[in-house]
């Protein structure tokens, strides 16, 4: 019986045991919901900040619209030349052995200035005035046996003949023997000497340039299709690498018959100022004036999208039509669409026409 009972009270204690009310959820730590507040926080500052961006509006450089002039231009580029000059080439190939050292030094025409070495040539020449000694007693020879009947007609103008060829052979390798001697072709200022003694040179080689210091131009390359807007006397400016930030003057002085086909350029020849400060040899840019307009509404080539101009009024950002005329490289002709005085985005972006403000600093302008 002892036993029925200790059985009984260990399953009414276990029974009581299950029968219990579970404990309620352990809460999150403290730590956990204060990230969740900064997380919350940070997310709404940043909306605040991009709303506050959006409204606030990018800043544009702006232009005002103003009154001037304007040009239209042809472009083009070359290089500084005498209007009188010489190039001078050898007409054989040799090896220099003389020459004059006399760069920027006045000579006269027919002067020589350099030899090549004609030793070769001069034996060539010393063998056929043998030959002719050898081919004129020949002749003699059957001269006197034509006058006593001892030869034939045919044979002393076979002789005849044999003597006249070398003597043809001779005046010709005098005359090569000229070939290796460079003389002057004009009375002028060697710009320019090449080449150094020993050198072997080709024919077509330029060894000496010869001109007068003055008058100068610079010889430019036009593209075909802007020819037709060019013409003798027009307005040059040039710009020169050795005079950066200076804007030097010219005039259209010839303008090429034919052009080149292949690069499809015609040559333009710019007549420039005997004070000019270029010199011989200097590549230039040119700006041919082809038109120019005073007292005409201007605003930068860049404010310009298409044929719209993108005005900034009050912080306010629209696209306007206009109506353009003279097209300058920095600057356009406003014909019809804007006023003087009102402001236009220089350099325009379409895409800030679509934000609701901008503010507006003012920019540098179209370069002159």
């Amino acid at each position: 019986m002892n036993m029925q009972f200790r059985s009984l009270d260990v399953h009414q204690k276990t029974d009581d045991q299950i029968s219990e009310t579970p404990a309620p959820f352990p809460e999150p730590p403290a730590p956990r919901r204060a990230w969740k507040l900064i997380a919350v926080m940070v997310l709404v500052a940043a909306v605040a900040a991009g709303a506050w961006w959006y409204l606030r509006g990018p800043v544009v450089p702006v232009v005002q619209v103003k009154r001037g002039t304007a040009a239209e231009i042809v472009y083009a580029t070359g290089s500084v030349e005498p209007e009188t000059w010489s190039r001078l080439t050898p007409l054989v190939r040799g090896r220099i052995i003389e020459r004059c050292r006399c760069e920027g030094k006045a000579v006269k025409k027919g002067e020589r200035l350099a030899r090549l070495d004609d030793s070769e040539a001069l034996a060539t020449l010393n063998d056929l005035r043998a030959l002719e000694e050898f081919n004129r007693q020949e002749f003699e020879r059957q001269s006197q046996l034509l006058a006593r009947g001892a030869t034939t007609s045919q044979m002393q103008q076979k002789a005849a003949s044999d003597l006249a060829r070398i003597q043809a052979q001779i005046a010709a390798q005098t005359q090569r023997l000229r070939y290796y001697e460079l003389v002057a072709p004009i009375d002028g200022l060697v710009l320019r000497e090449d080449g150094e003694i020993g050198d072997m040179v080709d024919p077509g080689t330029i060894l000496y340039r010869i001109g007068l210091e003055r008058p100068l131009w610079v010889v430019a390359e036009a593209n075909e299709e802007d020819v037709p807007r060019i013409a003798v006397g027009q307005k040059v400016l040039l710009r020169a690498d050795a005079f950066a930030g200076q804007i030097l003057s010219g005039a259209v002085k010839e303008i090429t018959p034919a052009g080149d086909p292949v690069a499809k350029t015609f040559r333009v020849r710019i007549g420039l100022p005997d004070g000019t400060p270029l010199r011989v040899g200097m590549s230039v840019e040119a700006n041919i004036v082809t038109r120019e307009k005073h007292d005409i509404l201007l605003a930068p080539a860049n404010a310009l999208i298409g044929h719209e101009v993108l005005v900034i009024r009050d912080g306010r950002p629209s696209l306007r039509d206009v109506v353009v005329g003279l097209r300058g490289p920095s600057q356009i002709e406003i014909v019809e669409g804007l006023a003087e005085g009102e402001t236009v985005a220089s350099p325009a972006d379409p895409g800030i026409a679509k934000r609701l403000h901008v503010r507006a600093r003012a920019g540098d302008g179209p370069a002159p």
